[in-house]
């Protein structure tokens, strides 16, 4: 490990308070990831034996993710990123909601425009080649 970063016992929160949000939705997706994961599991083991290996094993997965998300979002180099990430978040400008309208308005319009001028050359191409008789 580097020595400036130093180093973090395993259940320590390294810089607590600081990207708390993006840490925790960090963990939170990878935590749900997981849970959908170790349920479609289950249901695969369902053929191949009792509870035990149906629920056990799912279980046991899901709680080692837990156990590695939290070192990994704790972790000096991945905390640092993480408190980075949400700093340069919070300097962004984001756009209002009347000018997000605005904007998706313009977008649909075009897009309209562009499929019926498309349709149009289209349907030209397709008088022109039915009259060479390219087209039967």
């Amino acid at each position: 490990m580097d020595e400036d970063i130093g180093t973090v016992a395993f259940f320590e929160i390294y810089k607590r308070g600081q990207g708390k949000h993006t840490r925790i939705i960090t963990f939170v997706s990878a935590m749900a990831i997981g849970v959908i994961g170790a349920a479609v599991l289950s249901k695969r083991l369902a053929v191949y034996g009792g509870p035990v290996l149906r629920f056990g094993l799912p279980t046991a997965m899901v709680v080692a993710l837990a156990v590695v998300m939290f070192w990994i979002v704790n972790r000096p180099r991945s905390a640092d990123f993480m408190i980075a990430t949400e700093g340069e978040m919070k300097k962004v400008s984001w756009s209002s909601r009347r000018e997000i309208v605005g904007s998706t308005k313009v977008v649909i319009i075009t897009t309209l425009i562009m499929a019926g001028t498309l349709f149009g050359v289209d349907l030209l191409f397709t008088v022109v080649f039915r009259w060479l008789g390219v087209l039967g």
